[in-house]
């Protein structure tokens, strides 16, 4: 029984040491990746910067008043949420996070009488979506990891139609921002229309009855031509900084799988040594017990 006992603590002992060795891969793999995926988004900033200068600059100038993109609804009927999630899972709670606060703002729209719809991004928010009978339009996966900006334009051009058309009435990124390899949190974002705040202020704004800069072409043919531009740039900061949020949960998770195999291991080996004492115990009393079954047959032998 303790042998038999011994050599399935022995066999359970392998498997969690296998795991651990594919656990501590994926580890130093994402832990290499975030590295990247941070340059990616600091790359990032300037590019979105510039363009939200301009875009203020245009505003303030006084364009766009009349914009499709810079004109909220009089009555929003219909919220559309882009649910920004990874591909795959072995990633701690940041798929759960972000589900949850998308889940969230539509319960909440339900009850106030609204409509909705999720574009989801990435295979996770699509397969929990659509499991649980959500109203869901177009999703866009397989890139989670590494997005590419032809993976925002393709999102900034669906939803734009979306709005352009009258389908939605607003649209909102619902995403993990990432702040840092110790700390990312779940954020949500106003995407169409743009905000007032975000295009208030710019260097364009008239001071003695006409702009301070000249615009050619037009200052509306260069808004109506940037706008889509701008919300595509938007579009693409939420998924860089996904990916890097993405891969520091899945550093984390990985090292605390590895932390508790090892743990799991310790405690497998004591008892499996436990095991091995008692069979040894055990067949020590058998031959003693043998040992002094045999006495009083020797003792009549010797009389």
């Amino acid at each position: 029984m303790a042998g038999g006992q011994e050599r399935i603590l022995r066999g359970r002992i392998r498997s969690v040491q296998a795991t651990k060795k594919i656990t501590r891969a994926m580890e130093l793999i994402a832990a290499s990746r975030i590295v990247k995926a941070q340059q990616r988004v600091y790359a990032a900033v300037p590019y979105s910067e510039i363009i939200t200068n301009v875009v203020k600059d245009l505003a303030a100038g006084g364009s766009g008043s009349d914009s499709i993109f810079m004109k909220p609804r009089e009555v929003e009927k219909n919220v559309c949420y882009v649910a920004i999630t990874a591909d795959r899972g072995l990633c701690g709670g940041y798929n759960a996070g972000v589900l949850r606060a998308t889940e969230g703002e539509v319960k909440a729209d339900v009850v106030a009488g609204k409509q909705y719809a999720i574009v989801p991004v990435g295979r996770k928010a699509e397969n929990y979506f659509k499991f649980r009978g959500y109203s869901l339009r177009k999703g866009f996966a397989g890139f989670s990891d590494a997005p590419k900006y032809e993976n925002a334009k393709a999102i900034g051009q669906y939803v734009t139609e979306m709005y352009i058309s009258g389908e939605v009435d607003r649209v909102e990124l619902v995403y993990t921002r990432f702040v840092s390899a110790g700390t990312q949190e779940v954020v949500r974002r106003p995407l169409i229309p743009l905000e007032r705040a975000v295009v208030e202020g710019g260097d364009g704004k008239p001071e003695t009855g006409t702009s301070a800069y000249e615009f050619e072409p037009s200052a509306e043919d260069i808004l109506g031509s940037l706008l889509p531009r701008y919300v595509e740039a938007r579009i693409y900061a939420a998924l860089l900084n996904a990916a890097a949020s993405e891969h520091a949960f899945r550093q984390r998770a990985m090292k605390s799988a590895t932390d508790n195999a090892e743990e799991l291991i310790k405690s497998l080996s004591r008892t499996m040594n436990r095991a091995r004492q008692d069979s040894i115990t055990t067949e020590i009393m058998e031959i003693v017990g043998g040992a002094e079954a045999l006495k009083p047959a020797d003792d009549m032998v010797s009389a």
